[in-house]
């Protein structure tokens, strides 16, 4: 029996709930504001929650939206969120774009705007990048080089990333890679924050999403 993974869980979550809602207006001749689509959509994943519905990997997500809703209404802006998901992640599973490649054709569009790249050092201690500002995006020499095989990423690769991260999740979604949320505190650069590409984009929480192109 084939286990069910978390990306796998999420598309199945967003897909549904773009579907409930779609039923849910087609039952109603007046169109819904947004508040009134935030309030059906909380309302089904709270209903979903309880019964359980969709996998125990997607609960704490389920969790946090649900209280993002009851706090913003509208301003959770669920259906966006779930859109965004479900174009993205079915997206990333039918790029025929190798990921190992995909990760060198991000560094030379970086590259070609003007940020800085440095894969050819090794990192294994905090360090500091003097760059006057400039955007900059590092990997560890021996990630780059030993986590890439024939052109596809077998282990997961740590991406130190100073700048626009939202540039470089949508180029690197053009690529078929999904990018990990950013994280501080495991940073070894300093003013840098670390991004996580991992094998066939087996992330275990959700990605970070390109949310401006919705």
């Amino acid at each position: 029996m084939t286990t069910e993974t978390y990306n796998q869980a999420l598309l199945t979550l967003a897909l549904a709930g773009i579907e409930a809602l779609n039923a849910s207006a087609s039952q109603h001749k007046a169109t819904r504001t947004p508040a009134q689509e935030s309030h059906y959509l909380c309302n089904w994943m709270v209903e979903s929650l309880k019964t359980k519905r969709f996998s125990k990997l997607v609960a704490d997500d389920l969790t946090t939206w649900i209280r993002q809703a009851r706090s913003q209404g509208a301003g959770a802006q669920l259906k966006r969120l779930l859109t965004c998901i479900a174009d993205q992640y079915q997206q990333a599973n039918n790029s025929t774009v190798a990921t190992g490649e995909g990760l060198k054709n991000l560094l030379v569009e970086l590259a070609q705007q003007d940020w800085l790249i440095i894969t050819d050092t090794d990192i294994d201690a905090k360090l500091k990048l003097d760059s006057d500002g400039q955007s900059s995006l590092i990997i560890a020499k021996k990630e780059f080089e030993q986590h890439i095989v024939d052109d596809v990423i077998i282990k997961p690769i740590s991406m130190y990333i100073r700048g626009d991260e939202t540039l470089v999740a949508a180029l690197a979604l053009k690529q078929g890679m999904l990018l990990s949320q950013g994280n501080k505190k495991t940073t070894l650069i300093k003013h840098h924050k670390t991004y996580t590409l991992r094998p066939n984009n087996q992330h275990s929480s959700l990605c970070l999403l390109c949310l401006e192109q919705y």
